[in-house]
């Protein structure tokens, strides 16, 4: 990925940290198909590199991303519609799946598969000017993204139906109350505390960290039982890595530890 280049995104990399943004501002980041086959691409690429530990995805100017470019899909028939629906799932599979933690510094508008975006992400830093929403009931659709039930999950029945039947937004202030906005920050310390989380996160064990990420993701939606039951299996894999034993003897040794990711 060091010689790969993109049209929609920029891609810059600060020790074990990469920060994705997407630049097409003049149209509020609005995601078209190239934006889409760009983020999958990248996502996968990252997802193959040993050296980034944390993921930072943000956008430019007013908007994080204002959803889909509507004059894009507008004239598309069925078929064509659904070939992009398609794009939009590959690149938030892509996301979800890569095992590197991804933070979403939101700094503005993130508005249907913007706020998808959003809700794939791991961890999510605002701005005091971000605006959550999915706005779908306005133009007589749904979301097709997983909004309808990352929503349910983020933010429980209740509040997920007030939001997607009204098609309102939230404040940022409002994401924190409903717990799924982790902190919120004045606009320009918005890059500087979702990079300092990253940092905080890349110094931990890679596959401790990795390990937590898939057993929260997939233990959400199983049995109580059967989720401690991931927990302990991965518990047992992990104690003879070698990251594992450093972490065990630097705690004894009373030094901080150095994590390889193995």
């Amino acid at each position: 990925m060091n010689d790969q280049t993109y049209e929609y995104i920029k891609v810059e990399q600060t020790g074990w940290v990469i920060t994705l943004t997407l630049l097409r501002e003049a149209k509020l980041n609005a995601m078209n198909g190239v934006m889409m086959a760009e983020l999958t691409d990248v996502f996968r690429r990252i997802q193959e590199r040993p050296d980034v530990r944390a993921v930072i995805l943000t956008g430019t100017g007013k908007a994080f991303m204002a959803g889909a470019d509507i004059e894009e899909y507008s004239g598309f028939d069925l078929g064509a519609f659904f070939s992009f629906q398609n794009k939009g799932r590959d690149m938030y599979r892509a996301i979800e799946e890569c095992a590197k933690p991804v933070i979403a510094a939101v700094n503005g508008y993130a508005l249907g598969g913007g706020f998808e975006i959003v809700l794939a992400c791991d961890l999510i830093v605002a701005s005091e000017k971000a605006k959550f929403g999915l706005p779908e009931v306005k133009l007589g659709l749904v979301p097709g993204g997983g909004g309808v039930q990352k929503a349910l999950r983020a933010i429980g029945p209740y509040a997920a139906k007030e939001m997607l039947m009204t098609g309102r937004f939230l404040t940022a202030q409002e994401g924190t109350g409903l717990g799924f906005v982790n902190q919120v920050t004045a606009p320009e310390k918005l890059l500087e505390t979702a990079a300092a989380l990253a940092k905080e996160i890349a110094e931990k064990a890679p596959l401790a960290v990795q390990g937590l990420k898939k057993l929260v993701n997939e233990g959400r939606d199983a049995s109580l039982e059967t989720a401690q039951a991931y927990d302990r299996a991965y518990l047992a894999n992990l104690f003879y890595s070698a990251d594992a034993q450093e972490g065990i003897a630097a705690f004894v040794e009373k030094r901080s530890p150095v994590f390889i990711g193995k």
